[in-house]
C-alpha cells in the first residue's frame, strides 16, 4: 500500500510523539525537550528509553530501538507501516486518500498476503482435524505429552491425516494453485502425480511471526517410522525466515516476567507457556543466530538458557552465551537436573520448582568456568594451576572493575584459590592483552563476524556525532554544509542520512530528522537511522570545549574519507597526490563557530 511523501509528512506533523508515547507509557520530563522512561519494548530498571519533542525521535540506549512516531506504533501495536499511517490519521482526525500500490509492489505484498492466507487455512484445517475421530491418536498423544485442551486451542496445535495428499486436495478445494501449493512449503508438486504433502501423520504446531500471522508449521511424527524425522519444520519461504524468527516471540514479546527464556524446541515452550511461563521462546529447527538474538535484544536486555543438559546441549549453551554476549545480552543458565529438559523438569518437579530452578540460575560466566572446571582434576597441583590460568585469562576480558572483581571473589572462594594470587593473575593477563576469545572460548567465524560488526560501530562513531552536532544546532549545519560533503561519509547508512539531511537543508533552509524515516517499512532500518541521529553528547561542555570537540569530529571523518579513498586509487598517480595534499590540508583546518 502506497502513500504519497504529502501524506506521510501531514500525518506525522499532526501526531506529536510525546503525546503518542505518553498516551502508552509514563514519560518524566528532563532537560529540553528531552523525555525518559522506562522502555515498553524490554524489561529494565534503570530508564534508557529517551524521546525528544525537538527532533521527533525516540531511543532506547538499552535495546536500540528508536525511530519516529509511525515508528513507535509498529513496534507497540504489531503494525505494517500502513497500518500505522492508518491508526495515526484517524488518531489526529486526516481522511486518508484511497491508496495506490505499484504494480510490482501489489503483486509482491499480494502474494505474501496469499501465503499466509494458505498457512491460515492450513492451520484452521490441522486444528479441525484434531477434533474428529481422525486425530484421535494425535489427541492422545498430546494430552499423554501433559497438555490440557485450552493450551492446545490457545496454540491452535493440529493433525495431519495419515493420507499423503489430504492438504493438497483441501487447499485444491479453496482455490490455491499448484505452484502457490509448492511455494508456501507445504506441498511438493510432481510432474504427471499431482501433489504430496510436506506433512503427515504429525502432529502440527503452527509458526506465528511477531505479529501474529502464521507463516509456517512444526510437524511432530506420531509413532515410529524408520528413516522419517521425529520433527520437520516448514522449508524457507518468502513468509518463511527461520534465522529471523522465533517460535512464541508475539507472545513472549509481551510478558510481564523478567527476561526471555531460549528452549530448544516448541513443545518446551508450549509446555512452559501452559505452566505459567509465557516468556518461553525457541529457535525453528535451526542453531540460534545472531538475527534471533537481536530480536530479543528489542524487547529484553536478560535472556535465560533451558537448553538440555546433554553433551549438545552444554554445547550449544556455551556457543550461545558468547553470541548473546557479543549483542549486549546478559546470560543466566537454568539448571535442570537431573532432567534432561523444562518439559520433564516442569511434569516431574511442577512450576513453582523450576521458578526456584530461574531464581538460582548462574551467569554465563559462572557457568562456562563450572564447565572449564570439568575438563580438570582440581585435586592434582599443575591441573589447578592449568585451570586457574585459563580462568584468570577469561576474567581479565571483563572490562567493568567492579564486576571483575566480583567474579574473581565469588570464583576464588568456590573453587579454593588463595585471592591475591588469583586477582593479581587476572591483573597480568589483562595488562598482556591476552583476552578470552583468544584463550577459553574457541572463535567462530560468526563471533568474528560480530567483531566486525563492533569494530566498524567504532569506527563510524566520529560520522555518528558530527551528523547528531548537525540536527542539534542547524547553525553548525550552515558552517559545516560547505566543509564537509555527503561523500565524506564512508558508511552507506551515514551517507544515506547524511544526504538526505543536506537535501532538506537545501529546501526548507533547516532540517527535520523524524521526516527522513518517514516512508521506510524496514524496522531495522529505522532503528539504525534513529540511533544515528541521536547519539548522546557530552553536554556538560564549555563553548570552547565544544567548539574543538566539532573542529577534532570534522578532522577526523575527512581523513578517515581520504583514507578510504587512498586505499582504493593505488595506480591513479594523479589522484594519489591530491589525496595526499587534502589530508596534509587537515592540520590548518579550523570552522569557526
Amino acid at each position: 500500500m502506497y502513500y504519497s511523501d504529502e501524506i506521510i509528512e501531514e500525518v506525522r506533523s499532526r501526531n506529536d510523539l510525546i503525546d503518542v508515547i505518553s498516551s502508552y507509557v509514563t514519560l518524566k520530563k528532563g532537560g529540553g525537550g528531552d523525555y525518559t522512561a522506562c522502555c515498553p519494548f524490554h524489561h529494565e530498571k534503570t530508564p534508557s528509553f529517551h524521546a525528544n519533542r525537538d527532533k521527533q525521535l525516540y531511543n532506547c540506549f538499552g535495546c536500540q530501538t528508536g525511530g519516529n512516531v509511525f515508528t513507535f506504533v509498529m513496534e507497540y501495536e504489531n503494525f505494517t507501516f500502513p497500518e500505522a499511517v492508518q491508526f495515526l490519521a484517524e488518531r489526529a482526525g486526516i481522511n486518508l486518500p484511497k491508496a495506490d500500490l505499484s504494480e510490482s509492489d501489489r503483486a509482491r505484498d499480494n502474494y505474501k498476503l496469499m501465503l499466509k492466507e494458505m498457512n491460515k487455512t492450513a492451520a484452521n484445517y490441522f486444528y479441525y482435524l484434531m477434533t474428529t475421530d481422525r486425530g484421535k491418536h494425535a489427541r492422545e498423544y498430546l494430552e499423554g505429552r501433559g497438555l490440557s485442551k485450552e493450551t492446545i486451542k490457545n496454540f491452535a496445535i493440529g493433525y495431519a491425516d495419515i493420507y499423503e495428499n489430504d492438504l493438497y486436495n483441501y487447499l485444491k478445494s479453496k482455490g490455491f494453485t499448484d505452484n502457490q501449493m509448492k511455494d508456501s512449503g507445504l506441498v511438493d508438486i510432481y510432474e504427471g502425480r499431482g501433489g504430496k504433502d510436506k506433512f503427515w501423520n504429525r502432529v502440527m504446531v503452527p509458526i506465528l511471526d511477531i505479529n501474529g500471522k502464521v507463516i509456517g508449521f512444526g510437524g511432530r511424527i506420531l509413532g515410529a517410522a524408520e528413516g522419517v524425522p521425529k520433527y520437520i519444520n516448514t522449508k524457507e519461504t518468502a513468509v518463511f525466515d527461520k534465522s529471523r524468527n522465533l517460535f512464541a516471540m508475539n507472545i513472549a514479546r509481551r510478558s510481564k516476567r523478567r527476561g526471555i527464556i531460549i528452549c530448544e524446541g516448541y513443545m518446551d515452550v508450549i509446555s512452559m507457556h501452559q505452566a505459567g511461563f509465557d516468556n518461553a521462546v525457541a529457535s525453528l529447527g535451526t542453531a540460534f543466530t545472531v538475527g534471533q538474538a537481536n530480536i530479543i535484544k528489542r524487547y529484553s536486555d536478560e535472556v535465560y538458557l533451558a537448553y538440555d543438559s546433554d553433551g549438545a546441549g552444554v554445547k550449544a549453551t556455551l556457543k550461545n552465551i558468547a553470541m548473546l554476549r557479543d549483542v549486549g545480552l546478559t546470560t543466566r543458565i537454568i539448571d535442570m537436573k537431573p532432567y534432561k529438559d523444562p518439559d520433564e523438569f516442569i511434569k516431574n518437579l511442577g512450576a513453582e520448582a523450576y521458578q526456584e530452578r530461574i531464581d538460582n540460575a548462574v551467569t554465563g560466566i559462572e557457568f562456562e568456568v563450572a564447565t572449564l572446571a570439568t575438563e580438570y582434576k582440581l585435586k592434582d597441583p599443575e591441573d589447578k594451576i592449568k585451570f586457574t590460568n585459563d580462568v584468570a585469562k577469561r576474567l581479565s576480558a571483563i572490562q567493568d572493575p567492579v564486576s571483575r572483581h566480583s567474579y574473581i571473589d565469588a570464583i576464588a572462594a568456590r573453587y579454593n584459590l588463595d585471592r591475591d594470587s588469583f586477582k593479581t593473575t587476572v591483573s597480568k593477563y589483562g595488562a598482556l592483552g591476552i583476552s578470552e576469545k583468544e584463550t577459553f572460548v574457541a572463535q567462530s567465524t560468526l563471533e568474528q563476524s560480530i567483531l566486525n560488526k563492533n569494530k566498524t560501530q567504532d569506527e563510524n562513531k566520529p560520522q555518528k556525532l558530527l551528523l547528531t552536532w548537525m540536527v542539534n544546532d542547524n547553525k553548525v549545519f550552515e558552517k559545516l554544509k560547505d566543509v564537509v560533503a555527503v561523500e565524506d561519509f564512508i558508511d552507506e547508512n551515514h551517507r544515506e542520512v547524511a544526504r538526505k539531511l543536506y537535501d532538506q537543508y537545501e529546501q526548507k533552509g533547516k532540517v527535520d530528522p523524524a521526516a527522513i524515516i518517514d516512508v521506510s517499512d524496514d524496522l531495522e532500518k529505522q532503528h539504525l537511522m534513529a540511533e544515528i541521529l541521536q547519539t548522546e553528547l557530552p553536554f556538560d561542555m564549555s563553548e570552547d570545549e565544544r567548539r574543538q570537540a566539532i573542529n577534532d569530529v570534522v578532522k577526523k571523518v575527512k581523513q578517515q574519507h581520504i583514507e578510504y579513498e587512498l586505499s582504493r586509487c593505488a595506480t591513479d598517480a594523479n589522484k594519489l597526490k591530491s589525496l595526499i595534499m587534502e589530508k596534509a590540508a587537515l592540520s590548518k583546518l579550523y570552522i569557526s563557530l
